[in-house]
């Protein structure tokens, strides 16, 4: 890993970092805030005999904390935050150097391309998870500000965001692949968002409608729930599919960037 690409980077990304995270810390002591207000109105509809499947969202719902914390995370407003670096950054961190001819001049330093990829890939993740930090820093202010704290183990709070560096991670490294693989931002971005939105649609898809359950399963986002997490059942083949969904798009990337021409597209 080059250093001096490192640092770059994240000076490069300093004042969308600043503003992501301040906003990622705001919408996440929302959440428990929604779930405290909402969750007796929700509860008077099931009595009424009103759908459940259509009060859920996604693998979350405000029927209970952990499934609140789900929603802070899988929300659309949750989501945008962390692509802003896991889908934004990364698609643009090697196709938009080549769209601007700049990538010959980097890469004439002393920096390989397996160093430069790895250099961009680390100043990424450290976007992500700074955001996912302060979303989940966000959701345990507004916890145990709200006195609610008693509704989950907190001791596994940690361990949601490390399963939700992988989920991004995944996504990450999909986008990192996109950018090595073509000469424009445009095309890496919109096959990096076009992969992030099929997920997303198969478990929004399997969550209100029952018949069509199986669906999530094929979304990365359903194999990331906080709710679980912080109730001591986390499955372990959740993170072993994460782990390969990371994997194989890094081991394209590893192939297809150093055999690519460097030639900025005219």
């Amino acid at each position: 890993m080059s250093l001096r690409v490192l640092r770059q980077s994240l000076f490069w990304q300093r004042g969308r970092l600043i503003a992501v995270g301040l906003a990622a810390l705001a919408w996440g002591a929302l959440i428990p805030t929604f779930y405290v207000t909402f969750q007796d109105l929700f509860e008077g509809l099931i009595e009424q005999g009103f759908p459940e499947n259509l009060l859920n969202f996604g693998s979350g719902s405000l029927f209970t904390l952990g499934g609140a914390m789900t929603i802070g995370f899988q929300h659309p407003m949750g989501i945008a935050l962390a692509a802003v670096f896991a889908i934004g950054a990364a698609a643009n961190a090697v196709a938009g150097e080549r769209e601007a001819g700049t990538l010959e001049v980097v890469l004439a330093r002393p920096v390989s391309r397996h160093r430069f990829y790895v250099s961009v890939g680390t100043a990424v993740m450290i976007g992500v998870a700074v955001v996912l930090a302060l979303l989940l820093v966000g959701q345990v202010l507004g916890i145990f500000l709200l006195g609610v704290d008693d509704e989950i183990d907190m001791v596994l709070v940690p361990l949601v965001w490390v399963a939700g560096l992988l989920l991004w991670a995944a996504f990450a490294a999909f986008s990192l692949a996109a950018s090595v693989s073509f000469d424009r931002r445009g095309p890496a971005i919109g096959l990096a968002l076009a992969y992030l939105g099929i997920n997303y649609f198969f478990e929004i898809l399997g969550s209100f409608l029952p018949d069509l359950a199986w669906t999530q399963e094929y979304s990365l986002f359903h194999h990331f729930n906080p709710g679980e997490i912080v109730t001591g059942n986390l499955d372990p083949v959740d993170l072993v599919i994460l782990g390969v969904a990371i994997v194989l798009p890094i081991i394209w990337a590893l192939i297809v960037f150093p055999r690519r021409d460097l030639a900025a597209p005219a």
